[in-house]
């Protein structure tokens, strides 16, 4: 059985007032669930101040990136270690906005899976096709090629410590949102392009939605077969929307 995941990306947001007040009210909300796995994803020069607000709570915490290189000359990087040290647990690697506005290509996503798992980190990969892809039918070659990086890279063991986070691109921020038979759709395509590796790996891997979830569609969408749960990007800023998603995930349990 799959345990549900729903991770909260703040992406660049928060301020040290927003911060406490949404943390506190995530713990008043949250604090006696446990059907779900949590965590949020803040900025990184909020972690240290997150991490230790939510020690002890149900809801652990990540970074939003990390660099392929364990340490050296990289000014403005951040090593999967140093993640580690200050009591991060996951990472996100691959987020479609670093893939565009960062010029990161499969083969750099897949060497930042690869440090983050070998600092000691989850990642959370992230695959998704933009808007022309899926209009051309690119979607699951788009896809593909995405995760095949990784499973080159890492070798399909790999991901029986890690998560994929389906992203469609646009879907994201764009007031459009794909119909929970298409996300489940690229999912199954997914799980069965790993399941190609190892059905086993296949059958346990996690792999979360990350196209604008939303309260009034969590529930619609994590009742599908492989849907395991939410990388939430704008309502993870909202407590009641978080906290109102996450319940929705641990009833789909």
């Amino acid at each position: 059985m799959r345990k549900p995941l729903v991770a909260g990306n703040w992406k660049m947001n928060g301020s040290r007032d927003a911060n406490s007040k949404l943390l506190s009210a995530l713990q008043d909300g949250l604090g006696d669930l446990q059907a779900v796995q949590l965590a949020v994803c803040p900025p990184a020069v909020y972690l240290p101040e997150v991490i230790d607000t939510l020690s002890g709570s149900n809801i652990e915490v990540g970074g939003q990136d990390c660099s392929d290189e364990a340490s050296g000359a990289y000014t403005g990087e951040i090593a999967g270690s140093m993640l580690t040290e200050i009591g991060c647990r996951c990472v996100i690697v691959g987020h479609s906005e670093r893939r565009q506005r960062q010029n990161e290509d499969s083969a750099w996503v897949a060497a930042k899976f690869v440090a983050a798992q070998a600092a000691g980190l989850t990642p959370i990969l992230c695959v998704g096709e933009q808007k022309e892809d899926r209009e051309a039918g690119r979607t699951e070659a788009v896809v593909a090629e995405q995760l095949d990086a990784v499973l080159d890279a890492a070798g399909v063991e790999a991901f029986d410590r890690a998560v994929i986070a389906y992203e469609p691109v646009w879907a994201i921020g764009t007031g459009l949102t794909a119909t929970p038979e298409q996300a489940q759709e690229v999912h199954a395509f997914i799980r069965n392009r790993v399941a190609g590796r190892d059905p086993r790996v296949a059958a346990e891997l996690r792999i979360l939605y990350g196209g604008s979830v939303k309260a009034d569609n969590a529930a619609g969408l994590f009742g599908l077969a492989d849907i395991d749960g939410g990388l939430i990007g704008g309502a993870s800023l909202d407590a009641d929307a978080f906290i109102a998603i996450a319940r929705a995930a641990a009833e789909s349990a």
